[in-house]
């Protein structure tokens, strides 16, 4: 259902990382400690047009793993699953391994 969903301007929808709870040894992990805000992008629309009217592509694509700030963004619920809507110029920054 998310992949049928095109945001529309410069908005992204991404689908947020949930840090592990428990270690591979079985040691359960305190809530502060693993949380990172960051999250999949799962669809990307086209971009948003300047004054002049030329188009200003969105900076980040399909895939990638983003940082995402504290609070902010519209929460939607697609087929059971919990994704959010955040603009192009809220995401603070791309994440690489």
């Amino acid at each position: 259902m998310a992949k049928r969903l095109i945001p529309s301007l410069n908005r992204v929808l991404i689908e947020k990382i949930v840090p592990p709870s428990k270690t591979t040894a079985g040691i359960l992990l305190p809530e502060k400690s693993s949380q990172l805000n960051s999250g999949k992008v799962v669809a990307v629309g086209p971009g948003a047009l300047d004054k002049s009217g030329n188009l200003i592509p969105v900076s980040v694509k399909e895939g990638d793993t983003v940082l995402l700030p504290e609070y902010g963004g519209t929460q939607i619920k697609l087929d059971d699953k919990e994704f959010h809507l955040y603009r192009d110029e809220d995401i603070l920054g791309t994440l690489h391994d």
